[in-house]
């Protein structure tokens, strides 16, 4: 009776375990991912690192949570739903902001702030601002400020004196060791005048999305004014769940009036704002800004409004001169990054730049002069993630041996090993890594397509130290039923019109028999700053389009991300045409392998994917 019980249970298991995806089981809240943190950060005494998770019966619903870096212990930090009661209440700014930045659709935890001395935590909540105090006990540990309304963009100087933020378009801050409560730094904030804030261009397009920034020393705040007025009122659609709505947006349209901005100073202890002239052309953007070590000068990056010429600028807050460090011009378009990194112990620093026709980074002294290039070559350096001055390196991650893939690499600051980086980090698949103040330890969110995100911490020669959350693809993990009925995709490459070689991911239908014909789903997304040929865990949708019986497809075509700037530049003023006529080799590549059934290929896309298949319809539907 036992055997006959054993053998029961096994094939239950077996039926259980080849279980296949469903639209629900994927999007209808449960998180088949795992347990997989957010907003990772290692707090700047480098004790904690803290991140945001998912409750696990709400994947939208987020709480903060603290791993403890001696104890190797993880924790509950704050329960979102124990200080939100009821439903949540936002302005119309912040609903904004939160779009901008992709998270519209989380509730509770969306954001915090670590205090310089790694001993507090600042973080808004439902139209609240906290401070929560490591060093504190009992109902001393969290503490609500005076902020006087639903407040964007707190932080906490760096010297960890005052609280600072933006309200009601201006700027105000808190003296914690003073009388704690709210001084207002900028009076004519309201209607098309921000102050300390981040304009819709910025946010949206510029990957920027604060508006002031604090000296080092706590002596000042450099911040953005901007004037909105001569920018077009247009209407738009606002969809919800349940209803549809019209607002409207000053929206600045190709060809027509932008925001005017400023840059000026002000002293946390309130005053008159000094401003910097920025010249005769008001049709700008500010792209970057950043204190110098010494707290004494700010440096500024001004984009021209064709996207062609960036200005690094240096200005003296004291005196207020400024000079021009670095120009970067391009035929077609300057892209951003955030590759800037002023030296502590030498007057130097460290900038990126695609001048080569890659991203590369290069040391200047602060004359402006060209020391030497840090890295160079055939390949991208994807963002530069802690300068270490006293090792004399620096990380960078990049895809330099496998494009599908995202390593952490080091280099050496004097250009030594410029085309030669050291791998640091192991398995391949796409590393997400965050450093610390320090640049002794890092935490990495670690991928493939047959293992679930997982978050360890290591220290500088990528040794691990310790799991954040392993997420074990065990029987406890949530996509454990759906394990044996897992596709893994294989990756190639595929060759362009003019031998240009292009990547592609395929997955192959479940039970494949190559004796058989089968349908293809070709999805593919196509535009600028994306990759969508990953070696990740990834969107599960298309393994479960495979277990329906299809070949799902996937390829990079140029204009996209991490090949250089030849691979994304054939797009400039030809939306639609290189982009379209590189999908067309992946298309007769599939007509020609013979588990493919030629006369079902559908094609899908969202957003810029959206517009590549209306135009593979318009140009090519004869195929």
């Amino acid at each position: 009776m036992r055997v006959l019980f054993a053998s029961v249970l096994l094939c239950f298991s077996s039926v259980t375990m080849a279980e296949q995806l469903s639209i629900d089981s994927i999007y209808g809240g449960g998180g088949l991912n795992g347990p997989t943190p957010t907003k990772v950060e290692i707090s700047p005494d480098g004790e904690r690192v803290t991140f945001l998770r998912a409750k696990a019966d709400d994947q939208t619903t987020y709480d903060l949570w603290e791993y403890n870096v001696k104890a190797k212990k993880t924790r509950l930090l704050l329960d979102s739903k124990k200080l939100v009661h009821g439903e949540e209440h936002l302005t119309d700014a912040e609903k904004a902001r939160r779009e901008r930045a992709r998270v519209a659709g989380r509730h509770g935890f969306v954001d915090y702030t670590w205090a310089p001395d790694g001993k507090k935590l600042l973080f808004p909540l439902n139209g609240k601002l906290y401070l929560y105090d490591f060093t504190a006990s009992g109902a001393k540990t969290l503490r609500e400020l005076p902020a006087g309304g639903s407040v964007i963009d707190a932080q906490v100087s760096p010297k960890g004196r005052y609280v600072s933020y933006v309200l009601d378009q201006n700027l105000w801050i808190i003296d914690l060791a003073g009388s704690g409560q709210p001084l207002q730094l900028t009076k004519d904030g309201g209607g098309a005048i921000h102050n300390g804030e981040a304009e819709f261009i910025a946010e949206e397009e510029l990957d920027r999305f604060t508006g002031y920034w604090w000296a080092p020393d706590d002596s000042a705040i450099a911040y953005e004014r901007y004037d909105e007025s001569g920018v077009d009122k247009v209407k738009r659609f606002e969809i919800y769940a349940d209803r549809s709505e019209v607002i409207e947006q000053r929206y600045p349209a190709a060809g027509r009036p932008n925001v005017t901005i400023k840059i000026g100073f002000v002293a946390p202890t309130g005053g008159e704002t000094r401003w910097l002239d920025l010249g005769a052309n008001a049709d700008i953007y500010l792209a970057r800004a950043k204190w110098l070590p010494d707290g004494k000068r700010f440096s500024y990056q001004i984009l021209q409004r064709d996207q062609k010429r960036l200005d690094l600028n240096v200005a003296d807050a004291s005196s207020l001169s400024t000079k021009t460090l670095v120009t970067e011009t391009s035929d077609t378009w300057v892209n951003l990054n955030n590759d800037l990194h002023f030296l502590k112990k030498r007057d130097a620093f460290v900038w990126g730049s695609e001048r080569s026709g890659f991203h590369h980074l290069y040391l200047y002294t602060l004359d402006g002069k060209l020391d030497h290039a840090i890295s160079s070559g055939d390949w991208d350096i994807e963002g530069t993630l802690a300068v270490d001055e006293d090792a004399g390196l620096v990380y960078v991650n990049s895809n330099r041996d496998f494009v599908p893939d995202r390593q952490l690499y080091a280099l050496h600051l004097d250009g030594s090993d410029a085309n030669s980086p050291k791998r640091i980090s192991e398995g391949d698949g796409v590393h997400g890594v965050t450093f610390g103040k320090s640049p002794k330890l890092y935490v990495d969110t670690y991928s493939n397509p047959s293992t679930p995100p997982q978050t360890s911490v290591h220290d500088a020669s990528g040794k691990f130290l310790s799991w954040i959350e392993e997420n074990k693809l065990d029987a406890k993990h949530p996509y454990w039923p759906f394990r044996d009925a897992h596709i893994v995709p294989e990756f190639g490459t595929i060759k362009a019109a003019d031998g240009r070689v292009l990547w592609y991911r395929l997955y192959k239908p479940a039970h494949f028999d190559p004796g058989k014909r089968y349908p293809v789903f070709d999805t593919f997304y196509g535009g600028p700053h994306v990759q969508m040929v990953a070696r990740d865990w990834g969107d599960l949708f298309p393994v479960y389009m495979a277990q329906q019986g299809y070949v799902v497809f996937s390829l990079d075509n140029r204009g996209m991300a991490r090949r250089g700037r030849t691979f994304s530049d054939g797009i400039y003023k030809q939306l639609g045409r290189i982009e379209v006529d590189d999908q067309m080799p992946g298309i007769h590549w599939l007509k020609s392998q013979p588990y493919v059934d030629p006369k079902r290929i559908g094609v899908f896309g969202w957003s810029y994917g959206g517009f590549m298949s209306s135009m593979l319809l318009a140009r090519h539907s004869d195929e």
